[in-house]
């Protein structure tokens, strides 16, 4: 009998939200993300202690400065990771920049160049990497940059529409709209949780910035993140990429019952909306009270866990 991960797999692109190699091994999944939090999670597991000393060794040997050799470390340790994966998986590994940088254009175009350099060193071509980065303008403007350089991009942190209309302006390669944290926010502020996950808040986000995508022409390709349940992405199924943790991918596969859905594609083509200068950009996302705060709190959360990861360092 057909599992609701197979069917999901029939009408997009699965990806594996992890930076745990085993995990990617055992579902298959076409491409595969990391963020900071993952990869502390993957630094505490027995199986990756090798990885730490191999780039803390290798920060001290290539920084004297304290805090650039811790830099340089989570730096390393992150493409030790995606080097493994990118054996394992056919399509691409995302790798996050920094999220300390997320207000600084140029500081992130230096640190994806950095971490391209790093794949160069061990084998990894650029065409197998995304650069994931917070969807701030300034990591917009960056992005924008990089794809003309023939970088591509996964711009993360996604909440509002303003970013979406953004990103696809800038023609950023990927973007990952989060849906669970979308949720969080309305329950978290006296929504009911929906038993109908077509009445999800995340869910709708995710398939309005789709139908405005497709509608208007835009390449950028979409893709669903940040799940709570296997109905979320059940009905985003027809969504480019939908990228799912281990867990869920378990559930999915032992699913056989579940209701089917599948996004509309086929939108007549309407003209492109003119770009959003960033004054527009800035305002609309301000009037967005759920994305302005998700954000924030997104960037605050990544930049915790790279900071605690290089104590991790430090303790070596």
């Amino acid at each position: 009998m057909t599992s609701a991960l197979d069917r999901l797999k029939q009408h997009s692109s699965i990806v594996a939200d992890t930076g745990d190699i085993e995990a990617i091994r055992k579902h298959q999944p076409e491409d595969a993300t990391t963020n900071p939090s993952l990869l502390l999670k993957a630094s505490e597991m027995p199986a990756y202690q090798a990885y730490l000393q191999k780039a803390w060794d290798f920060a001290k040997a290539n920084e004297s400065d304290a805090q650039q050799q811790l830099e340089l470390a989570c730096d390393y340790f992150a493409v030790l990771i995606g080097k493994e994966i990118a054996e394992i998986v056919p399509g691409y590994i995302s790798t996050e920049v920094d999220a300390r940088l997320s207000f600084d254009a140029q500081a992130m175009i230096n640190k994806a160049n950095t971490l391209l350099k790093l794949y160069e060193q061990e084998g990894v071509s650029k065409d197998k990497i995304l650069i994931k980065i917070a969807s701030t303008w300034e990591g917009i403007k960056a992005a924008e940059q990089l794809e003309k350089e023939g970088v591509k991009c996964n711009l993360t942190l996604l909440f509002s529409q303003a970013q979406a209309r953004a990103c696809a302006d800038a023609n950023v390669f990927l973007i990952s709209p989060f849906v669970g944290r979308i949720l969080d926010w309305h329950v978290a502020n006296g929504l009911e949780k929906p038993t109908d996950p077509l009445n999800d808040p995340g869910v709708q986000s995710v398939c309005s910035i789709y139908e405005f995508y497709k509608r208007h022409g835009y390449n950028t390709v979409v893709m669903g993140a940040s799940f709570r349940n296997t109905g979320e992405i059940i009905a985003l199924t027809g969504c480019d990429k939908l990228t799912i943790s281990p867990g869920l991918l378990e559930e999915l596969g032992n699913l056989t019952d579940a209701q089917e859905y599948l996004l509309e594609s086929n939108y007549p083509l309407e003209a492109k909306p003119t770009p959003l200068t960033e004054a527009q950009f800035r305002w609309l996302h301000n009037q967005d009270a759920m994305a302005t705060e998700k954000l924030a709190e997104g960037i605050r959360s990544f930049a915790d866990a790279q900071e605690t990861l290089e104590a991790r360092f430090k303790a070596l």
